[in-house]
């Protein structure tokens, strides 16, 4: 049985669902590689347009299946530094894959999203939570480091330094109302209308002009870096005068006028 699950609303919208929910779906050997596959046909479709991200059952992702015997960690102590640094590697790179898809992507969190579930739905664009949500970052309380798969990098964007520290420093279960009340969601939706309304923004942003969506979301994430305001502007204006070209424009001015009449 396969441990995801991709489906295809319509076309230009994939949806892909973490499907081990009798483990919340708890990320073994055998989901990473299934991801990480499932990532390289989404970055090579032309098709897809916006990936909606959400789990089986009653929960996101509850992190790491320390119960995989298959996973690197469950091998001898002369083989784990080195094998075990590799599949640090492969699960950290699923956050980094996700956040660099050209296609924007949008986490439908119903229920817990511990450790590694957080990362990856923290490494999406946008996120939405049903009111059973919860997070925490869940790693310090292994005997681990506080900072894994991206959480030092992406909370600290997502919720500003000081709630990042605290979530990651005392590994605290932060309920899906706190969670809006930081951002690290923008919407709350009941557990049965969760994907429905994950949907809705999909269909919204299909909407839109191909290059247009496409460059907004580079756009925003390159400037969260920029170091200064002329050069955010030098990226905007130059994603704007691409975007101008082949009649693009018009096209979108002309329909936004016949919607006003």
């Amino acid at each position: 049985m396969p441990h995801l699950e991709l489906t295809h609303p319509r076309p230009e919208i994939t949806v892909v669902t973490l499907n081990r929910p009798d483990k919340l779906n708890a990320l073994s050997h055998e989901l990473v590689e299934e991801l990480h596959a499932a990532i390289d046909d989404i970055a090579a479709s032309d098709e897809c347009r916006v990936v909606v991200l959400t789990g089986a059952g009653r929960g996101f992702c509850s992190g790491l299946d320390l119960t995989d015997l298959d996973s690197p960690r469950a091998g001898s102590d002369l083989e784990f530094p080195r094998s075990g640094m590799r599949w640090q590697e492969r699960i950290a790179d699923l956050t980094a894959r996700i956040h660099l898809l050209r296609q924007p992507v949008i986490a439908a969190v119903n229920g817990p999203a511990y450790g590694g579930g957080l990362g990856i739905a923290a490494a999406c664009d946008i996120r939405l939570a049903s009111t059973s949500a919860r997070f925490c970052t869940q790693f310090i309380k292994l005997g681990l480091g506080g900072c894994d798969i991206g959480v030092s990098y992406t909370l600290p964007r997502i919720i500003g330094a000081g709630p990042a520290f605290d979530m990651i420093l005392t590994a605290r279960v932060v309920d899906a109302e706190e969670a809006l009340r930081l951002g690290l969601v923008t919407r709350l939706s009941e557990d049965s209308g969760l994907l429905e309304d994950a949907l809705a923004i999909a269909e919204t942003l299909c909407g839109y002009g191909e290059f247009g969506l496409e460059s907004t979301k580079q756009v925003l994430w390159a400037n969260l870096e920029a170091p200064s305001l002329e050069a955010a502007l030098h990226v905007e204006n130059r994603s704007q005068i691409l975007a101008s070209t082949g009649g693009t424009v018009a096209r979108f001015s002309e329909e936004f006028r016949r919607r006003q009449r």
